[in-house]
């Protein structure tokens, strides 16, 4: 009897377990995907400042 009680915790545990990392794994990756957006809007932007900045000093080739 105390076995089965044990197994049958244990299994709860772990279903449980699975069940929080899974409705986090949906956060995770959401933030992931907004901090990759920031990234890539922080890259244009330099890229746009530079080439700004090669366009007010006539520069030949325009490209950062």
């Amino acid at each position: 009897m105390k076995l089965l009680k044990l197994i049958t915790m244990a299994s709860f545990m772990v279903l449980l377990t699975a069940g929080l990392s899974a409705c986090s794994d949906n956060k995770a990756e959401n933030a992931g995907e907004k901090v990759d957006e920031m990234i890539q809007d922080a890259g244009n932007a330099v890229e746009d400042a530079c080439e700004d900045v090669k366009e007010g000093m006539k520069a030949e080739d325009p490209d950062c």
